[in-house]
């Protein structure tokens, strides 16, 4: 973490300090309203404040911040998501860590009886170097709000207050027009007009912010009705504080050990429902929860001594045809302005603990676009690609979760041998475990556009493929011999990262490869950075430009290598010495065999602003750089 750049400031740096704006703040015209204090409201938020010239409101129809939620997965892929917003390590700290998945089975003597039927890692060895955790959805709110609370612009949701309707003008910097109904205590009510640039409904599988742009939910149900619980109890079931996978003749239930070292959540399969049969109507109560939950676990017990929240909701997968509000005709002729975002756009089963991991990842989508057509830095067009990109992962979440979810409640064979649609435990084992990288959020891959490149050059780094997350390695920095990760350079600021992969000999001295891309970056007038950064902006404030070596850190000398790799910037031009890095030999990692970069020559790799590779290109080839980067901004 970097801090001091403009002055000496004393206490916690996690405060930036106050801007002037807040004071002067027209809290009835803003840039970005956000209706929604859910996880994707709340990420939203969180990434917009890093810009502290934007004008960002968020409304939440509740009185008051979470106390519980309802979902606790956080997958691999959010924990690094997590630390772009520097909250991971707290986030480790108060989890429950999920490190092994057990399967029970039908004893295959006495049916009516479980077995543990296999094992297996929750998740593969490098496959993150964050772990899948589970932590209560409250408290992963609380994070975001201090986040807010500690930026620049000192943001603070606006409780108690609904969105009522809204109105797009074709006219006007702020051309939507949103009318809010505020509460008090008492109960008295008034309402307020807001003027926004561009409008974000976070408000759940119920949004009305969807209503109003005429936006549907569409999809069926499975028909099945689920319970779900977090208890603290005493019980002889030996896998407690595992995920565990129940399919047992009485049923099929889940376990997800809570943090604190206590509490748990089931899952637990009920009846099935008949055509338009709704599970409010089955009247089903907390102790029924309990007594299935046993019915399942037999021979355990599972004595409750205390029912922390429980609900009952039946299986369903319903999908947004469109993420925002221009229709499929008019795409490329008229900005959006209206978005949608989390289950607002998606809705599907828990078991699989995708909801709220794909809700703030839709919103770290959409923040940094958002951010860079407020601030001038690219063309409206940018904001198509939020729906484009993020409705195709949303579809393949959907698909997942209709065959998961159809698995799960699939019989055993050994509890219905004679069921041809009956499957053996190891068979829904195996299952679970190819599907593992899905669940873990890493295999989102970005399909080629103006922000992922089609590229031929995919062979310099194999390891990094072009739209897919950018895979952390374990790095040292040369500047102060600090093993990092080199993904934890990204942070949520909204910034492209240009990554230069040294070729063998080179040293990042004068006539080497690194050291002439620098000067091209630096000095051309067909630069990335010179036509797309404003002039009295840091140089690195809308590109972070960093250079990784094959040699050993001590026989580097960082001081003789290009400015563009040790700028001098802020309010006193001091110099950032953090761009420069090597393989971590003294652990023996070496990042260019783990990611399969061509030793000889070397590559750029380049990284979004939410941490997906877009390009990689040769270091030699300028032309390539400053083509694609034209996509994406506008000329300054």
């Amino acid at each position: 973490m970097q801090f001091h750049l403009d002055g000496f400031r004393a206490g916690d740096p996690h405060f930036l300090a106050e801007s002037p704006a807040c004071h002067d703040v027209d809290r009835n015209q803003v840039d970005v309203l956000i209706v929604g204090c859910g996880p994707a409201g709340l990420t939203l938020a969180a990434q917009l404040c890093a810009f502290e010239t934007l004008n960002v409101r968020i409304v939440e129809r509740k009185a008051g911040p979470l106390d519980m939620g309802q979902a606790d997965g956080i997958a691999c892929r959010t924990m690094e998501m997590f630390e772009a917003f520097n909250f991971s390590e707290r986030v480790l700290k108060e989890s429950c860590w999920i490190n092994e998945t057990t399967f029970w089975k039908p004893d295959e003597t006495s049916p009516l009886n479980i077995v543990r039927g296999g094992r297996i890692q929750d998740t593969e060895d490098g496959l993150s170097e964050f772990p899948h955790v589970v932590l209560n959805q409250a408290r992963v709110h609380d994070m975001y709000l201090d986040v807010m609370r500690q930026s620049a612009r000192r943001l603070e949701p606006d409780y108690s207050c609904s969105f009522v309707d809204l109105v797009v003008h074709e006219r006007g910097a702020y051309p939507v027009e949103v009318t809010l109904k505020h509460e008090d205590a008492a109960g008295n009510t008034r309402t307020e007009v807001v003027s926004a640039r561009y409008v974000v409904g976070c408000d759940g599988a119920r949004s009305q912010v969807r209503r109003a742009i005429g936006r549907t939910l569409e999809g069926d149900s499975a028909n099945q009705a689920w319970g779900v619980m977090d208890v603290l109890a005493v019980t002889d079931f030996p896998d407690i504080r595992f995920k565990s996978v129940i399919r047992s003749s009485r049923g099929n239930g889940l376990i997800i050990p809570r943090e604190g070292g206590y509490l748990a959540r089931f899952y637990i399969e009920l009846d099935k429902l008949e055509a338009n049969e709704r599970v409010a109507n089955k009247n089903i109560t907390a102790e029924h929860l309990i007594q299935v939950a046993n019915q399942i676990l037999h021979p355990y017990t599972l004595d409750v001594k205390q029912m922390v929240w429980w609900s009952v909701y039946e299986i369903g997968q319903r999908l947004c045809a469109k993420f925002d509000d221009v229709p499929e005709e008019l795409v490329g002729s008229r900005e959006p302005r209206v978005f949608i975002a989390g289950d607002a756009c998606h809705t599907h089963s828990p078991k699989a603990g995708q909801g709220m991991n794909v809700s703030m990842r839709d919103a770290f989508n959409l923040g940094w676009k958002l951010a860079a057509v407020l601030r001038g830095l690219s063309p409206t067009s940018l904001l198509h690609t939020y729906s484009a990109e993020r409705q195709a992962v949303a579809n393949e979440l959907i698909e997942f979760d209709r065959h998961w979810a159809k698995r799960f409640s699939e019989q055993t064979k050994t509890a219905a041998a004679q069921s041809g649609d009956a499957m053996h435990s190891s068979e829904f084992q195996d299952y679970f475990a190819k599907h593992a990288r899905f669940t873990a959020g890493t295999a989102t891959c970005y399909q080629p556009s103006i922000l992922t490149a089609e590229t031929p050059h995919q062979h310099l780094a194999s390891g990094w493929p072009v739209g897919m997350r950018f895979h952390s390695v374990p790095v040292v920095r040369v500047c102060d011999a600090m093993p990092i990760e080199l993904a934890h350079t990204v942070k949520a600021d909204g910034r492209w990262r240009l990554f230069i992969f040294a070729g063998e000999n080179d040293e990042g001295l004068s006539g080497g490869s690194v050291a002439n891309l620098c000067e091209f970056l630096t000095e051309s007038p067909h630069s990335p950075i010179g036509q797309h950064t404003p002039t009295d902006w840091d140089i690195d404030s809308v590109f972070d430009v960093r250079a990784v070596f094959q040699q050993h850190h001590q026989t580097l000398n960082t001081v003789d290598m290009p400015s563009l790799l040790r700028p001098a910037k802020g309010a006193l031009g001091l110099v950032d010495l953090e761009k420069v890095f090597t393989s971590d030999h003294k652990k023996g990692y070496d990042l260019f065999d783990m990611r399969g970069i061509d030793r000889n020559t070397g590559c750029v790799v380049v990284v979004r602003p939410d941490q997906y590779v877009a390009h990689i290109v040769p270091i030699a080839d300028y032309q390539a750089l400053t083509d694609f980067f034209a996509g994406v901004f506008k000329r300054q």
